[in-house]
């Protein structure tokens, strides 16, 4: 009969009641925890962004190494030009290598020489290790070690022009990343008389022993200074009563005009592509360009300093 069943059916199992339970207060029903908001793009791991990000984090880790290796590692200066030229200017050297089985000229012999009288290691080694040293660069038998380059202080350019009892005048370059022209500038500014050079930190050629090559030594004789941000540098220049002209295809001025050659200055060059970065241009008190006859569009950043470096020290020199 119904109602008189004993059997027990459907019912639950103890435990399994619904209703509150325990840590909600019964306020609410049991969920799902959120997992929060999507990550952005580049730090999804399966999306291109993150690919792209990793890749930039590498390269910059790869290029942070080898600016760390460069500073700590000896450079070699080959050639013979460039060895005798760097060893009379009295570049710090620590070691002289000459090719065994080389066809000696009076170049090699005064290096030799002048090596032996400054202490320098003399290293007779085979011709396949210069190549190797030098990495495949035209050395002609001899290649010059030197130690990581020094740089100096902006402040201490300037210093050694308080000192030289002249009206300052300071070359600094604004995106010039070949060494070559980097080495070509640095031999124009000491040959016209200026007290210094100031590279950027980065984006900027530092002083390999390309750089040395093509400055035949002035390096030795000129200090560069490497500035973490050229435009702040440059202001400071200007509050201690430098002038910053910069050299600018597009300026109405000519280097011919410049009248600021007398007083204290700062020349600033561009690369020969990009010329003047915006921040730099817009931090220079004049621009002048420099005067041409032909069709060409722009020159050599190092020889566009040397000509506007020639005029100011011909004016200087007229008084």
């Amino acid at each position: 009969m119904a109602g008189n069943d004993k059997r027990r059916g459907a019912t639950r199992k103890p435990g399994t009641k619904k209703g509150m339970v325990v840590g909600s207060g019964g306020q609410r029903r049991r969920g799902l925890r959120g997992k929060g908001p999507t990550p952005k793009a580049q730090d999804r791991v399966p999306h291109p962004a993150k690919k792209r990000a990793d890749a930039k984090a590498k390269a910059e880790q790869q290029r942070a190494k080898r600016k760390a290796q460069s500073e700590t590692t000896p450079e070699l200066i080959a050639g013979r030009n460039p060895v005798v030229e760097c060893l009379r200017a009295g570049v710090p050297a620590t070691g002289l290598y000459v090719a065994q089985g080389l066809d000696i000229d009076d170049r090699v012999k005064e290096a030799v020489r002048v090596a032996g009288d400054k202490g320098i290691a003399v290293v007779d080694v085979p011709r396949t290790e210069v190549d190797r040293m030098t990495g495949g660069a035209l050395h002609q038998g001899v290649a010059l070690q030197v130690p990581p380059y020094r740089y100096a202080h902006p402040e201490d350019v300037l210093q050694a022009a308080r000192d030289s009892g002249l009206p300052p005048l300071v070359v600094a370059l604004d995106g010039v990343t070949d060494p070559r022209n980097l080495g070509a500038v640095i031999r124009s500014a000491a040959a016209f008389g200026a007290h210094g050079v100031v590279v950027p930190q980065r984006r900027s050629a530092g002083m390999s022993a390309v750089a040395w090559r093509s400055s035949a030594g002035a390096a030795a004789k000129l200090p560069v200074a490497r500035a973490v941000n050229l435009t702040r540098t440059l202001k400071d220049f200007q509050a201690e009563g430098l002038m910053v002209v910069g050299l600018d295809a597009d300026s109405d001025i000519t280097s011919d005009e410049l009248e600021l050659a007398t007083g204290p200055l700062v020349v600033v060059v561009g690369s020969e592509g990009r010329g003047l970065s915006r921040l730099v241009r817009d931090t220079c008190d004049q621009t002048v360009s420099v005067p041409m006859i032909g069709e060409v569009e722009s020159l050599n950043a190092s020889v566009a300093a040397g000509i506007v470096l020639s005029e100011v020290a011909r004016r200087r020199r007229q008084g």
